[in-house]
């Protein structure tokens, strides 16, 4: 896995989103909605970029008695070097994540924390220099609303698009990205050409070039 880390690496979730959708992988992997709260928001400046293996939360409504519950606190299921997805139940206004949980992921070395859903703690978290992207945020905890149930299963972003255990998250400026071990190589091969591309066309374009010419020439 750290092979296919360090390959993806120095491409954005731009480059890979392209190649994932040229690859016809569900939506290109992007995980629309999703965006950088921490350690600046998204647009407001900084260079943060996170990689790693995704660790996955399933939460549900804080209702549901019947669903498993984890033998341990989702914070502590943080790991070095990974990234926590955490999945939240649709249309929830609370939050799922907030500031102590924030300092365990930080302690236990989590490359940084991915919510499709709410959180809540900007400050706190923001100056732990934790990077975390999510859909919201809230002013209400999660006690009462939702409830952790699994950890490290596969959990739906939407329709057909799936984020596995060991799947690898990409997180940046741009948005997030999720891309499966089994077509890192293709993409890392897709991304390669397409920055050679882009890199000569860029050139074009401040030599002057019109946009017509250069898609012409370079992208066809």
């Amino acid at each position: 896995m750290a092979n296919l880390i360090k390959a993806l690496r120095p491409f954005a979730s731009t480059d890979i989103g392209d190649a994932l959708v040229r690859l016809k992988y569900p939506y290109g992997g992007y995980l629309d909605g999703i965006t950088m709260w921490s350690p600046t928001r998204q647009g407001h400046g900084g260079s943060t970029s996170i990689i790693g293996e995704v660790v996955t939360v399933k939460m549900i409504d804080a209702s549901d008695t019947t669903s498993p519950k984890p033998a341990i606190h989702f914070a502590d299921a943080n790991e070095e070097g990974k990234i926590m997805y955490i999945q939240q139940p649709k249309g929830m206004y609370s939050a799922c994540f907030g500031g102590l949980m924030g300092a365990r992921s930080k302690y236990l070395g989590a490359a940084g924390v991915v919510i499709d859903g709410r959180f809540r703690d900007i400050q706190e978290i923001q100056e732990m220099g934790l990077p975390l992207f999510a859909r919201q945020n809230s002013i209400l905890g999660q006690n009462t609303f939702t409830r952790p149930s699994e950890l490290n299963v596969p959990v739906q972003f939407k329709d057909d698009l799936w984020i596995n255990p060991n799947d690898i998250l990409v997180g940046d400026e741009d948005g997030v990205v999720v891309c499966p071990p089994s077509l890192v190589d293709q993409v890392v091969e897709i991304c390669c050409k397409r920055k050679d591309v882009d890199d000569r066309m860029m050139r074009a374009l401040e030599e002057g070039w019109n946009m017509g010419e250069a898609m012409k020439k370079f992208r066809n």
